[in-house]
């Protein structure tokens, strides 16, 4: 049975340890082309399964393709752009040909021009010190571009391999499922899932009898919002849909909770508006600076929103001071607010999630 892997997620089909990954019954006949029983739960009734991976895990995996000469197909996400970056991606790539798909074009406001993202995402890889050969803007999950992308795979690859590298949850899987389904006539499909790690090896995708492609499986963002979040506070994280600014107007010393994910404080400035990227299942709740501290210490809601914080004091506090112009904050795992300088505020989030202030996309 070691000699097949799942096509779910890419695991070594074992049948002695249904704990570890890759198990499936005895009663299963051998073959190629069958779901572990991990994928067939994800799939048949979204129960989520612990990969007993670790991040060196997922690193290993992705340093192969530095021994390898091969196109890279990075994915990132452009609803959370900055949560979806690999850290030293060209290093652990060697440096290979990487064509960069910026997915997730349908959470973007749909007036919002393709050459404005697509001149951004160029901007913010450029200052993250990644070089490629072009970048396209695309929807998995509507196909959109496929042909461009297609074409430019085809063209870039110039016979050779190619690799799918990103993010847990930037859509890995199902672009390369939305590409079986249009050029192919594969009816098989790989595991999907909002859970991280779905895919735990490389899964091999034959283009001729010389090249494939190959699926990899989506790093951890141990800095995002989503590691430290249980399965339904997940589900209200990840937008299904168009996101749509959420407007509040603020005096200085105005606070606004997401839930009980992160707080955002307008310390100081003029009355002004702030715009909310975030999923529309996320509450957001308005209230005094003075009093917010009160607030989540109180909120039985609030407090239960992470398990691992019952005080607002062990969350830790990022002071940003914009000077003119508009800025974006982007939460790692959760989305963005946007405002106009001058003003001070400040984030509070769990000590793990990153915040960074970037110019704007939106």
């Amino acid at each position: 049975m070691d000699t097949f892997k799942c096509f779910g997620c890419g695991a070594t089909l074992q049948n002695t340890d249904d704990k570890k990954p890759g198990y499936v019954p005895l009663k299963v006949i051998d073959h190629d082309g069958i779901l572990c029983q991990r994928c067939f739960k994800l799939t048949h009734y979204h129960q989520n399964l612990e990969s007993h991976m670790s991040d060196r895990d997922y690193l290993t995996i992705l340093d192969q393709i530095s021994e390898t000469n091969a196109l890279v197909v990075y994915i990132v996400d452009l609803f959370d752009f900055n949560g979806s970056l690999i850290p030293g991606i060209m290093r652990h790539i060697n440096y290979n040909d990487t064509l960069v798909l910026a997915n997730k074009r349908d959470l973007l406001p749909k007036s919002l021009n393709d050459n404005r993202i697509e001149n951004w995402v160029r901007h913010q890889l450029n200052l993250e010190g990644v070089k490629v050969k072009d970048v396209i803007i695309t929807s998995a999950k509507k196909a959109y571009q496929f042909d461009t992308i297609f074409d430019a795979i085809d063209e870039i690859r110039r016979g050779r391999d190619v690799y799918v590298v990103g993010m847990s949850n930037v859509g890995k899987s199902t672009f390369i499922n939305a590409l079986l389904k249009h050029y192919s006539d594969e009816t098989r499909a790989i595991t999907v899932s909002e859970f991280p790690g779905t895919t735990l090896d490389l899964i091999r995708i034959p283009f001729d009898e010389q090249s494939s492609l190959y699926d990899t499986p989506g790093i951890i963002n141990a800095h995002s919002m989503t590691q430290i979040v249980d399965d339904q506070q997940l589900k209200l994280l990840i937008p299904q849909v168009e996101i749509r600014p959420i407007t509040y107007q603020l005096n200085s010393s105005q606070s606004l909770y997401f839930e009980g994910f992160a707080r955002f404080d307008y310390l100081k400035g003029e009355k002004k508006g702030i715009n909310c990227y975030i999923s529309k299942r996320i509450k957001i709740h308005r209230c005094k600076l003075e009093k917010a501290d009160a607030l989540y210490n109180n909120h039985q809601q609030l407090k239960e929103t992470i398990d691992q914080i019952e005080t607002i004091d062990q969350m830790k506090t990022i002071q940003f001071t914009i000077k003119s112009g508009k800025k974006e904050i982007a939460i790692a795992g959760l989305g963005f607010i946007s405002l106009k300088g001058p003003a001070t505020i400040a984030i509070k989030v769990p000590r793990s999630v990153d915040v960074i202030i970037r110019d704007c996309l939106i």
